[in-house]
């Protein structure tokens, strides 16, 4: 990568990271999702238009696509888009062009912008392991399922943010699409207030990332909670925290041991939907105190999206941002008898009871709920192994960043619970922009 920082702290590619074409039949008896369909790397087979696109992309600076369904965050209307060297000129009907454009016939089409995912953990480091993800193959995958940006976490060394920026900037090295970084924050002294200061001004980072949970890791005090929040109202960078009460997590763990639970249905029973919510109400309540905004990750349960809907009554700015796993799983995988098969879905929070997805996909569908992630962060079999004796000993991480636009789609939008402008928000554009900062060009 010749550009290490720029404000957006994004590769700029020339292929299709400003557009995905959704092959959707229009009828609505029998709509048919073949693929989401990317050209950045490599290649694909995902339809004639994506094939089109892929040899078009590399034999012509300018390309009409024409007469499709072109859809953003607010409208949708059957137009043509012209492009000249990956940038987006024009959208409009009719658009009429020389022998030089490459014509794509897009009717009867979807053409929007392709994904952001918000909250994923490529080549982390994490409980004795690295996830098998790094920056290409997690790349590859969110290309595959129509994902072209993602915001990865920089982990601390030793909580020095410096140090942690360096190490990140070297993995992404592998990268093949856009990306951007949130900072977690995992203590608190002179030092590291300063880093926050220059990951804002020089390092384009803007928001910072809290760990209420992960005793004796990454978890921080209430004490230090309150000095990160006031240095981001000061930098204007956004807060984030990951909400369960890491205290009583830990106590529950001891309680599961101590009855013998030792099977991955003892993560879901040791960390319950009370100490989300009791954690997300105490970083809601010191966010108002501090009177900074608050994003709130991976809302896994009730408790906490309850919370989130009471803070906007009271006019607080809490941004609520549900994961795939949570809006279409339940935690009946974590009793299978296979320990493999119950391991696969052991994350934090966990995925909780059927009911709590219904309740996520209502709260999205009402905006109490923003944007969906995946916090991607994947372990094969062998390291979720590791736990195979002791729960809480197995990685926590699930995939879904490959499987994020599908399964929206066809939860979401199939289910008649949004219209498809609010899946390009949910998606894409809107709050993504508004709430990260990210590049104006990366939406239609």
């Amino acid at each position: 990568m010749k550009e290490t920082v720029s404000q957006s702290f994004h590769i700029w590619t020339l292929s299709l990271l400003l557009l995905l074409l959704l092959q959707l039949q229009l009828s609505k008896s029998n709509h048919i999702i073949p693929g989401f369909c990317v050209g950045v790397y490599g290649e694909s087979e995902c339809g004639d238009l994506s094939s089109s696109f892929l040899s078009s992309s590399s034999s012509s600076s300018k390309l009409l696509i024409k007469g499709g369904i072109v859809v953003n965050a607010h409208h949708q209307l059957v137009a043509d888009v012209y492009i000249e060297n990956g940038i987006i000129v024009s959208v409009q009907p009719n658009i009429k062009v020389g022998d030089d454009v490459r014509v794509l016939d897009a009717i009867g089409k979807y053409v929007m912008p392709g994904g952001i995912d918000p909250h994923t953990h490529l080549g982390m480091e994490f409980m004795g392991t690295e996830t098998i993800d790094d920056f290409f193959s997690g790349q590859a995958a969110a290309l595959a399922g129509g994902t072209t940006m993602h915001i990865d976490f920089v982990i601390p060394v030793d909580g020095s943010l410096t140090a942690g920026f360096e190490v990140y900037t070297e993995k992404a090295k592998r990268s093949c699409m856009d990306y951007g970084f949130h900072m977690a924050i995992t203590k608190w002294d002179e030092v590291v207030a300063r880093d926050m200061e220059v990951m804002v001004k020089e390092k384009g980072i803007n928001s910072f990332k809290f760990f209420l949970a992960y005793k004796g890791s990454l978890m921080i005090s209430d004490e230090l909670l309150l000095q990160g929040f006031k240095k981001c109202k000061s930098l204007g960078a956004l807060a984030m925290v990951h909400a369960e009460n890491g205290d009583a997590v830990a106590e529950g763990q001891r309680r599961m041991i101590d009855l013998g639970i030792t099977g991955p249905e003892g993560h879901a029973l040791s960390r319950p939907p009370e100490l989300e919510g009791e954690a997300t109400s105490r970083a809601i309540r010191l966010a108002g105190f501090v009177n900074t905004p608050l994003y709130v990750v991976h809302v896994m349960s009730i408790d906490a999206m309850e919370e989130i809907a009471k803070a906007h009554k009271s006019g607080q700015k809490v941004v609520g941002e549900p994961v795939v796993s949570g809006l279409v799983l339940d935690d009946s995988w974590l009793w299978d008898n296979d320990f493999s098969t119950a391991a696969k879905y052991v994350m934090s929070p966990p995925i909780r009871k059927r009911g709590h997805d219904k309740a996520l996909q209502a709260a999205l569908s009402t905006k109490i709920l923003q944007l969906v992630g995946t916090d991607h962060c994947t372990f094969n079999s062998t390291q979720k192994a590791l736990g195979i004796d002791d729960f809480r000993k197995i990685p926590n991480g699930v995939n879904g960043i490959e499987e994020r636009m599908h399964l929206i789609w066809d939860t979401m939008v199939e289910s008649g619970q949004i219209s498809v402008t609010d899946y390009v928000r949910i998606t894409s554009t809107e709050w993504y922009v508004f709430t990260f900062g990210c590049a104006p060009l990366l939406s239609l």
